[in-house]
């Protein structure tokens, strides 16, 4: 249904309900979402095909039940994709399903929804329950039937959730499962060794396709100052290129507005901050404009102190911060993005010496759970890049990987001896 008849459907919601332009909405609503649901059965069937050895006088084998209880899924607004797999995976490994959309999102999410129950999802097995966030949040975890949280959203509500588990766990019949993914500062390491053409197209792509409005999007770039002459210019070269508009409306706009009036007034407070900081020069863009929809130019943004607040917060939005290092400093560099911020989702870096690949490889294995060499820090594929962070981008479950519906179940082994007990005393004792 949703790689035929009910495809445009799915794409056309998520553009309009959260200003998608026609390709995003395509990885997204579509090729990503049919992705999830066909690799999570493919998983599931794997799985319950991974069996214990048996002997001649047992027979083992292992079955994979659903939990105990409900599974709250709360989804956000900037993938359609994800919120399908959010509430689908576990409802596939056999759990029931309260699913919580984001409420800039409920357009597409109730398409979804629908298009679960025609492709003969039981009813009630997902219970589409738009609310709001605190009333749900307080609802689902005073319940004694609550055993699992499969969540993205921000840091906060995510803490805020898992503080009201813990204070409710004497409720619960089950210790419950808590997934989440809450975002990241993502960056883009630039060696001197790099292709420069690659770079700038990499983080223009990156950093402002769908208005920075990616958890993955890389927010922060460290380039050597003997190329960034020539990655300025071609970055502002290009910068000039991009046009902010209306996508349902022109197909050739790269992003449209940002999803609401709290997200607008979020990015255009950093953009005033860079303005007024000694420390920061806006480069290129900034521009806001809220008088039809919410739009923000993409910004560029060069800071002289690596560690000023507009290097070390997510701000969710289409803003780069570029720092500038020396060239000969670059081993302190990797200390540098590994410790400048509590995230640790994406991240990228741009070489061509294998040394220094495998050095960075080495150095920033905490920095990202999802790592890319010569690519853009967005763009997790399933089944090709598991995705997931740790630190506080999250719980690093990796959906769209193998392991992730085993999250989603309480494995029962079971023995069968076919040869009977004789004797309680054991041969030595005779």
């Amino acid at each position: 249904l949703l790689s035929g008849p009910r495809r445009a459907e799915v794409l056309a919601k998520t553009m309009v309900g959260q200003g998608k332009t026609v390709i995003q909405a395509e990885i997204d609503a579509a090729a990503e979402l049919i992705d999830f649901f066909r690799f999570n059965a493919k998983y599931a069937v794997e799985l319950e095909n991974s069996q214990p050895l048996s002997v001649d006088v047992s027979t083992n084998s292992m079955v994979y039940r659903g939990l105990e209880g409900f599974v709250a899924a709360v989804s956000p607004f900037n993938f359609t994709a994800i919120g399908g797999n959010l509430a689908g995976a576990p409802a596939l490994m056999g759990n029931v399903v309260l699913w919580k959309p984001s409420d800039t999102a409920v357009l597409s999410s109730y398409a979804v929804y629908r298009i679960l129950l025609e492709a003969g999802l039981p009813p009630d097995v997902i219970q589409f329950v738009p609310a709001d966030g605190p009333v749900f949040g307080d609802a689902v975890t005073s319940s004694e039937h609550f055993c699992g949280l499969n969540f993205t959203g921000s840091v906060p509500t995510f803490k805020r959730l898992w503080k009201q588990v813990s204070e409710n766990l004497d409720r619960y019949r089950n210790f419950p499962r808590l997934a989440g993914e809450c975002g990241g500062k993502n960056f883009h390491l630039v060696h001197s060794s790099a292709d420069v053409s690659s770079v700038v197209n990499g983080t223009l792509r990156s950093a402002f396709e769908y208005g920075g409005q990616k958890c993955s999007a890389c927010s922060r770039l460290y380039a050597p100052d003997s190329l960034w002459p020539q990655i300025k210019a071609k970055l502002l070269e290009e910068h000039g290129k991009i046009k902010v508009g209306d996508p349902a409306q022109d197909f050739g706009t790269f992003f449209s507005a940002v999803i609401d009036d709290k997200s607008f007034a979020r990015i255009k407070k950093w953009i005033e901050h860079a303005k007024t900081s000694s420390n920061l020069t806006i480069l290129a863009g900034g521009g806001c404009d809220d008088s039809v929809g919410y739009f923000i130019e993409p910004c560029i943004v060069e800071s002289k102190d690596p560690k000023d607040p507009i290097m070390k917060e997510e701000i969710f939005g289409p803003v780069l911060t570029v720092y500038v290092y020396p060239e000969k400093r670059y081993k302190d560099i990797l200390e540098l993005i590994d410790t400048t911020t509590p995230y640790g989702l994406t991240g990228a870096v741009f070489a061509q010496e294998k040394s220094i690949i495998q050095e960075a490889r080495n150095r920033l294995r905490n920095a990202a759970g999802n790592f890319y060499i010569n690519d853009k820090s967005t763009g997790a594929v399933v089944a090709q890049q598991p995705f997931g962070g740790s630190r506080i981008s999250g719980t690093n479950d990796k959906p769209g990987g193998p392991h992730y519906v085993l999250r989603w179940t309480s494995p029962q082994a079971i023995k069968e001896t076919h040869v009977p007990l004789t004797d309680w005393r054991y041969a030595y004792m005779q």
